[in-house]
């Protein structure tokens, strides 16, 4: 099996605010970040924030392209630096890691210029929240067959398993459906969704019937 490796978001003293680093290694971030420390930058790398995954090749390509699609934000072209707000990068990170079943997200910038509490401080969180698995319909005890409507349009699609819809004949998982059919004007910037929180099944947004099936264990 493919060994898990990180997607980073790094920030730089010595850069404006809002440009970022966003690359990936197969290596823990902390030696990637000293890697990065040369005569090119005044200052050492800061680690913003990781996420952990198997996939991690695919993300970097991903948050690549969709901080792209936004607009112009690449400060040179083939390199990993935008101009985009750490917590912007994270945002897009964070929706992106819904949509896999191992990622481990950690925010190792806290804001308002804290950092994380070391280690070893016993009132300090721990660092790394593990993301919710990926939603299936079984979690909320709805049978295949049954019909579920996506929200922002109405459309009714046909539960086809555990983790599908089927409409006009095509099989989708619930969070590529949304991105391919979510109106122009409700899109959000990142372009990666929440498929649960978009659909309902008997007038209940699916993620709120999660929701309540998990306080209930």
């Amino acid at each position: 099996m493919k060994e898990a490796g990180f997607v980073y978001i790094l920030t730089n003293p010595s850069f404006k605010e809002d440009w970022v680093k966003i690359g990936k290694s197969a290596r823990p971030v902390n030696i990637r970040s000293k890697e990065l420390d040369n005569t090119a930058v005044p200052l050492p790398f800061e680690i913003y924030a990781t996420l952990k995954t198997v996939k991690y090749e695919q993300v970097e390509k991903l948050i690549h392209k969709t901080i792209d699609r936004l607009t112009d934000l690449r400060i040179r072209q083939n390199r990993e630096f935008f101009n985009v707000p750490p917590a912007k990068a994270l945002d897009i990170l964070k929706d992106i890691s819904t949509t896999l079943d191992d990622a481990e997200i950690d925010e190792v910038y806290l804001g308002e210029g804290r950092k994380r509490k070391d280690k070893d401080d016993k009132n300090s969180e721990p660092s790394s929240k593990k993301a919710r698995p990926p939603f299936r319909f079984s979690m909320v005890d709805i049978p295949i067959g049954s019909t579920i409507v996506f929200v922002p349009t109405g459309l009714q699609v046909r539960v086809a398993d555990d983790d599908k819809v089927e409409y006009e004949g095509r099989l989708y998982k619930l969070s590529p459906f949304v991105g391919s059919f979510m109106p122009e004007d409700k899109r959000n910037a990142s372009g990666a969704y929440q498929g649960a929180k978009y659909f309902t099944y008997n007038g209940k947004i699916l993620d709120h019937l999660r929701t309540e099936k998990e306080e209930l264990k």
